[in-house]
């Protein structure tokens, strides 16, 4: 049975001068940066919730109305057992997420790593270090946000999730957006971005709007991948003018 696939809005463009397309970040982030107030006002909208998957990935009705009705301990322990798609024979354990679970800040990546397989948290490698740093640097603590994965399992050597692998994970993503309904989603590399929006642009493209998914007035934020900053750590300028840029939606909305 088919589902609608979720297309863009019209997005809010805020002109960002940009050159490459990918960023995912190095091991601190310059000191020299201005500190903004955390203080964040929180969205109280419900987000009703589309559900897309790839045309060869089945997913029937009656499942994806299940995972959209769980609460946090029956989707947690699903997604832990979940095998709709080839990553369970590989993972040491599935990845749901981790954070404030009715956080203001949701964070959305792309695939659990190597460390990430083994702790069972997103973001703990050096990736993850750099997380924390560039949300230092706004005045936000990790334990404030929620942080996850558009795929809940390691893909083989950290290779790019599979579209297929990806699908396969969409009705457990749309359902934790549903339930943190957070005030701004901030989404982190190119695999998320383009699946979340149902795109084909590269990040250099989406970064520096304000876009919504389907029937959805939270604020989506796109930037690089922190993995990419710590390959070419002279593009966290970008990174940083992102995360300025999702600070001021959140503080409009006082």
């Amino acid at each position: 049975m088919g589902f609608d696939q979720w297309v863009r809005r019209d997005a809010v463009h805020v002109p960002i001068s940009v050159s490459d397309d990918q960023v995912n970040a190095s091991d601190n982030l310059t000191a020299n940066m201005p500190e903004i107030s955390p203080s964040i006002p929180r969205a109280l909208a419900d987000l009703p919730v589309e559900v897309s998957v790839n045309e060869n990935q089945q997913v029937s009705q009656t499942e994806v109305s299940q995972i959209l009705s769980m609460d946090w301990s029956s989707l947690e322990s699903q997604i832990g057992q979940c095998r709709g798609c080839k990553l369970f024979q590989r993972r040491t354990q599935a990845v749901p997420g981790a954070g404030d679970k009715q956080a203001k800040w949701l964070i959305i990546g792309e695939a659990p790593g190597e460390q990430e397989d083994l702790k069972g948290e997103p973001f703990v490698g050096r990736a993850g270090v750099l997380l924390n740093n560039l949300l230092q640097a706004i005045g936000l603590k990790r334990e404030q946000v929620y942080i996850t994965n558009v795929v809940k399992c390691r893909p083989p050597g950290n290779r790019d999730p599979h579209v297929d692998e990806v699908a396969a994970c969409h009705a457990w993503m749309q359902r934790q957006i549903q339930l943190i309904s957070p005030s701004i989603i901030l989404v982190l590399g190119r695999i998320a971005a383009q699946h979340l929006l149902q795109s084909s642009d590269p990040v250099s493209r989406m970064r520096g709007e304000v876009r919504h998914l389907p029937s959805s007035d939270i604020p989506l934020i796109v930037t690089y991948h922190p993995a990419y900053l710590l390959r070419k750590p002279t593009e966290k300028a970008k990174v940083w003018i992102d995360l300025k840029f999702a600070m001021s939606q959140i503080n409009s909305q006082d």
